[in-house]
């Protein structure tokens, strides 16, 4: 006996907001609110290494970062949502593999000798004319990124979402320039045992 299966056109009806509305049902304005993991990752020290060994060997660097962490996002289901200089923006609609992406690159850098940091929240942004998100998660993962030591990913987010290879070390109060004091936020980290 074959499977029962769902034409597309109802399986895309029956879940509102996935784009399958009339268009005289769409909102008037620009901007959906949707719920996302962002994760903000950079090169730490890169600055200091342009100064050492010179602009060709900082391109160099800067090429394998964004080759990396487009292919661990293929692999992961993540996307680059944009390049911030010798960091990214990165955008999941799932917190795990969103969380995995930070772990993955990070481990992956390491073992070169590269050190990366990662900031990563999760909540309700505003997706801005389609390529932009505006918000308070995108802000948080951002100065999270900003304030991690090199090697690590300072969270806001769920702990049921961490991969199972992945820990909490530990739960902080994190103090962010232009915020104050966040309470809650997660150290993550390879699991050891």
């Amino acid at each position: 006996m074959a499977p029962q299966t769902t034409p597309a056109n109802e399986w895309a009806e029956a879940r509102p907001g996935t784009g399958s509305e009339h268009p005289d049902e769409l909102p008037a304005t620009n901007y959906l609110q949707i719920e996302r993991t962002f994760c903000f990752a950079d090169l730490s020290g890169f600055t200091r290494y342009t100064s050492e060994h010179g602009p060709l060997a900082a391109v160099d660097r800067l090429e394998e970062f964004r080759r990396v962490s487009r292919d661990v996002a293929a692999k992961r289901g993540v996307r680059v949502a944009k390049w911030l200089g010798d960091g990214v923006m990165m955008v999941g609609t799932e917190p795990t593999p969103t969380i995995a992406w930070g772990g993955h690159v990070i481990s992956h850098f390491k073992e070169a000798g590269v050190e990366v940091r990662a900031g990563l929240a999760t909540g309700i942004a505003l997706l801005f004319e389609g390529d932009d998100y505006i918000g308070e998660p995108v802000n948080l993962a951002a100065k999270l990124c900003s304030v991690a030591e090199p090697g690590e990913i300072l969270a806001s987010c769920d702990v049921d979402y961490l991969p199972n290879w992945m820990q909490v070390l530990e739960v902080e109060e994190v103090d962010i320039r232009g915020v104050g004091s966040v309470r809650g936020i997660q150290r993550l980290g390879p699991r050891l045992d």
